[in-house]
């Protein structure tokens, strides 16, 4: 089974680096990076698009498939799950879909170690001149993406519990962001005036409340909070309804049960979603505000401007998935446009650290 999930992933690998060998970018190690960065942002997606169908649990063993290597080798274990309990996790869409996250998950496994094996052949073969081309990130990469996979089947092996679960996602968003900084160091940036410099510490305090915003916000999906609060901007028709802190915010917990093994109170989902809402008004207000200083900054401008176009999109998608209860295509939007904001947020630190090191220089 393992020789044959191996052999899916790298077959699933193979077209994005046929893409890259194909290419006439010369420089074929950037186009690998960004490739490798365009499928982790899938991946991303993917993995919510996995959750928010309850496919979490679509295979319930881990690597594998009922130990198996795809859905079709495990057609009779899933239809028996699927009749024992026909509103149950297993079923046979959702065995795919769980698989399917896999496989791409594997691909992007092997994408990051042909950078990885890239950047030392580059590093060695030049004595270690090559500073772009450095192995330290590429290696942590490697690192990062073996202990984003052991989480991922920590996540089947213990049900779906929303602290690993959220860990899982908190990973894959590092993930992203570390590759950013790869593909931004292997390409040509426009010329950023010294201004840039002086946003730097702001903008990371935005990437700091982004992830605490991202980190409630995979609280309250990973507990099924969404629809905790049906109106808007009051929730139950209160500025602050009766909530459960303790029990909503017990890091360590079954799904679905409080630290004791009790059924989760409605006040304790209710305390998750109205957290989360709120805190979101204080991280849209100053990254819009850093977003409208990097836009009159040279060379930072493009990025301001994306920066406030994702932001006010993130914005609509969170308020549309409790006037809209929760429609699936919206959700996944509002989990990539997280995503989103993480890439820009990092691509503007990076740019205004390049510009403060240029300008010491």
């Amino acid at each position: 089974m393992l020789i044959q999930l191996a052999i899916t992933g790298m077959l699933v690998a193979l077209l994005p680096l046929a893409i890259v060998l194909s290419s006439k970018d010369v420089n074929k190690y950037r186009k690998l990076v960004w490739i490798t960065l365009f499928l982790t942002f899938d991946l991303i997606m993917f993995g919510s698009f996995t959750r928010l169908t309850d496919s979490g649990l679509g295979c319930p063993d881990w690597p594998g498939c009922y130990g198996q290597a795809n859905p079709v080798q495990a057609h009779a274990d899933i239809r028996a799950a699927e009749a024992l309990m026909p509103t149950g996790p297993v079923t046979v869409v959702k065995a795919w879909i769980e698989m399917i996250h896999r496989y791409i998950a594997m691909a992007v496994g092997v994408l990051i170690i042909a950078i990885m094996v890239v950047a030392w052949r580059r590093w060695l073969k030049s004595s270690r001149q090559l500073i772009n081309f450095a192995p330290g990130l590429p290696t942590s990469l490697f690192l990062l993406v073996c202990l984003q996979g052991a989480f991922g089947a920590w996540t089947v092996t213990m049900k779906l519990q929303p602290i690993i679960v959220t860990i899982h996602l908190l990973l894959g968003l590092l993930l992203l962001a570390m590759l950013t900084i790869l593909a931004a160091r292997h390409s040509v940036l426009d010329a950023i005036s010294s201004a840039a410099r002086n946003l730097f510490n702001p903008a990371v305090l935005a990437l700091a409340l982004l992830v605490i915003q991202i980190v409630l916000g995979g609280w309250v999906s990973t507990n099924y909070a969404v629809m905790a609060c049906t109106d808007f901007p009051l929730c139950h028709g209160m500025l602050v309804p009766p909530m459960d802190f303790e029990h909503g915010f017990t890091w360590w917990r079954e799904l679905g049960k409080t630290a004791s093994g009790d059924l989760l109170p409605v006040e304790a989902l209710t305390a998750i979603h109205w957290v989360h809402r709120n805190f979101a008004f204080i991280v849209i207000a100053y990254i819009a505000w850093i977003a409208h200083k990097a836009y009159k900054i040279e060379g930072l401008r493009k990025t301001g401007k994306w920066i406030l176009i994702v932001l006010a999109l993130q914005f609509a998608s969170g308020v549309s998935t409790i006037f809209l209860s929760w429609p699936i295509v919206i959700a996944i939007m509002h989990n990539g446009g997280a995503a989103l904001l993480v890439l820009l947020l990092v691509m503007l630190i990076y740019k205004s650290r390049r510009s403060a090191v240029k300008q010491t220089a």
